[in-house]
């Protein structure tokens, strides 16, 4: 599957959330990572501003969007939302 990512990650729903988008096999899949991911597999301290919140997705972005390439490979959705489940190994 031919991804890249096509927007910078925003932090969304008040804090909880990180949004972005891949291209996968021609069609744009609208991505959110949680929070409680970010602290549970990223190492993201409870409390910080959104700022960190972003550097903490861009420090971990090559996992994250690997995990959200293969989930969006099995769902063949428009969007998908990734957990701290989805980083279990």
């Amino acid at each position: 599957m031919n991804t890249t990512n096509s927007t910078e990650a925003v932090v969304i729903e008040g804090g909880l959330s990180v949004a972005f988008e891949l291209i996968a096999a021609g069609r744009v899949v609208k991505c959110t990572v949680s929070r409680e991911s970010l602290q549970h597999y990223f190492w993201l301290q409870p409390g910080a501003d959104d700022a960190r919140v972003l550097r903490i997705f861009n420090d971990g972005r090559q996992r994250i969007v690997a995990v959200a390439e293969r989930k969006a490979r099995r769902l063949t959705a428009d969007s998908i939302q990734l957990e701290a489940a989805d980083f279990r190994r």
